[in-house]
């Protein structure tokens, strides 16, 4: 039973096999409805089985059990009975992944190869994530992703227990999420002119005109899917950088005393554009109309507003942002972009929601997380009857991209984050040196790289590590501007990493069976190419996997530990 990620516990039990066939059955409570339904789907697809309702204690049976946490569950296969028993709806769904990897690759097919033959290897096995935040941003703003192809990644992510889908909708190179009350975010903003290929020191660009947007019934529908199958889509749009796209759409938004922002369009560029946010009450309207639209779309906790490279030059040039600054008794403009962060972080506090940004929403001041008696411990959910500006708190979370210490600072001040250093998991820096591999950007990070990964710094103390409430690998899409182009680069290294996410791997990194991860990932290559994924071979990339002749941006030597 070479399982991945690696469970808890497994044990095997040869003597026990369940042979499945046209009568066996499936049952399941009420509160379960969506992993029976997935599971009956998923495999009377593959297996040409009905899998029709049955008994308890017969067949393929989903039960709940109040002892075991939320996600956790376990597993005991014996002839006739497969019991699968879960803490919650998540559980289940993730023990409904376990029975499909239990079948073999053939169980990942969406048509029957076989109609007999189909056991399920007698076992006992129990289970539970390490971490609660089990996530992969996908960047569907440089390039544009279409609909199915967002669906697809859903199925990946849940098929390897990763549970959060961070959907970065907006950037400078596009808007993404249709806003009703303001049409031309996607009317104007939600396409360029052209490309920028490759990293943009060799100026070379494609230009055919680049765009698409989700409409607010498309993103209804990506939530619901996802939900169906255990995975929380987390909306990111940037404020206050890496929004030329919405100043190209809407000019008042810019900084207009500065620069001419009516002659802006969407950037067509790679890298962090200047051309930023004005920090007027006005603008802050604007976005809070976006936001309420944006939350009837997506019922997470969580909301990502970026807060992430935001040059200053505008600001300081501005009369306008100066005048601001001194009206708000700032220092600088660092606190001027604390001010925006504060307000919208206040704001989604106060409709039960909680605001996450990466680390550079620490400079120029986070407000500290304190947690009075009678408040709901850091990392715990957020209900929509809650309102913690009540408290006399920031609920703000962060995500530690820059490295490790940003998050170190943030869960040392009593903020939850989001592990997801660029120098270890950012999925979209090459895989290995030398002249094969496509776009070669950051540093080579190869599959054991990802897999001796470790998210909670060993400088955390316990309650200071107990803020860390999870881990996200990363996903841009500037060199990568198709389906295919992400599985090169997410694939098998996202495998090694729902490993790391899930799994109770030993913290000392050097201490881990890599060898041991390796011979089960030969085996879970054939569920990949089962699913249909264009992953990068270990051996180097096929020929069409290749960009000859199109500049990247390799850094040389080991990253930085920082």
């Amino acid at each position: 039973m070479d399982l991945i990620p690696a469970p808890s516990s497994a044990v095997r039990r040869p003597d026990e096999d369940f042979p499945l066939d046209a009568t066996t059955t499936l049952t399941a409570p009420p509160g379960l409805a969506d992993a029976e339904r997935w599971l009956r789907g998923t495999l009377s697809a593959a297996t040409g089985l009905p899998l029709g309702p049955g008994r308890p204690g017969t067949g393929i049976e989903l039960v709940l059990d109040d002892t075991l946490a939320a996600e956790a569950y376990r597993i005991t296969v014996r002839p006739g009975h497969a019991l699968l028993a879960a803490g919650g709806p998540a559980g289940a769904l993730w023990a409904a992944q376990t029975l499909r990897q239990l079948l073999g690759p053939d169980a990942y097919r969406r048509s029957p190869l076989r109609r007999e033959g189909w056991v399920l290897p007698g076992a006992d096995i129990a289970d539970a994530p390490r971490f609660g935040w089990r996530g992969a941003l996908l960047d569907v703003a440089r390039h544009f992703l279409p609909k199915s192809d967002v669906l697809r990644f859903v199925d990946l992510l849940a098929a390897h227990k990763l549970n959060v889908l961070h959907l970065h909708l907006t950037d400078d190179q596009g808007w993404r999420v249709e806003i009703k009350r303001y049409p031309r975010l996607t009317g104007r903003g939600a396409w360029r002119e052209r490309s920028m290929v490759g990293y943009r020191s060799a100026q070379r660009r494609d230009d055919r005109p680049h765009g698409g947007y989700y409409t607010q019934d498309d993103l209804r529908e990506i939530v619901a899917y996802a939900a169906a199958r255990g995975v929380t889509v987390v909306p990111e749009i940037d404020v206050p950088g890496h929004t030329q796209a919405a100043v190209a759409a809407y000019p008042e938004l810019g900084n207009t005393d500065v620069v001419d922002t009516a002659a802006l369009g969407v950037w067509t560029d790679w890298g962090v554009s200047h051309h930023v946010l004005n920090a007027s009450e006005e603008t802050l309207r604007f976005f809070e109309g976006v936001l309420e639209e944006v939350l009837e779309l997506f019922p997470s906790e969580f909301v990502h507003l970026g807060g992430d490279e935001c040059p200053k030059e505008q600001w300081k040039d501005s009369a306008a942002a100066q005048a601001r600054i001194r009206e708000l008794g700032l220092a600088n403009e660092d606190e001027l972009q604390s001010h925006l962060i504060r307000h919208f972080d206040r704001w989604l506090a106060e409709r039960g929601r909680r605001l996450i940004g990466w680390d550079e929403i620490l400079e120029g001041g986070l407000a500290i997380a304190t947690t009075p008696q009678g408040a709901p411990e850091a990392g715990a959910s957020a209900s929509g009857t809650e309102h913690p500006e009540a408290w006399g708190r920031s609920r703000a979370a962060v995500s530690s991209w820059r490295g490790f210490g940003g998050g170190i600072a943030a869960a040392r001040a009593g903020h939850d984050v989001v592990m997801c250093p660029e120098q270890h998991v950012y999925l979209d820096h090459r895989q290995a040196d030398g002249p094969d591999e496509p776009i070669p950007v950051g540093f080579v990070r190869t599959l054991e790289d990802v897999y001796r990964f470790e998210p909670v710094p060993a400088q955390l103390d316990e309650a200071a590590a107990r803020h860390v409430i999870g881990t996200q690998a990363n996903l841009w899409s500037e060199f990568a501007d198709s389906a295919r182009d992400l599985d090169y680069r997410a694939f098998p290294r996202l495998v090694a990493f729902a490993e790391v996410a899930w799994s109770e791997l030993p913290a000392e990194p050097a201490e881990r069976d890599y060898p041991g991860f390796e011979r089960r990932l030969r085996g879970h290559l054939e569920v990949l190419d089962a699913l249909g994924v264009e992953y990068r071979p270990v051996d180097g990339p096929h020929p069409w996997q290749r960009r000859p002749g199109v500049a990247g941006r390799p850094i040389e030597g080991p990253p930085p530990v920082r």
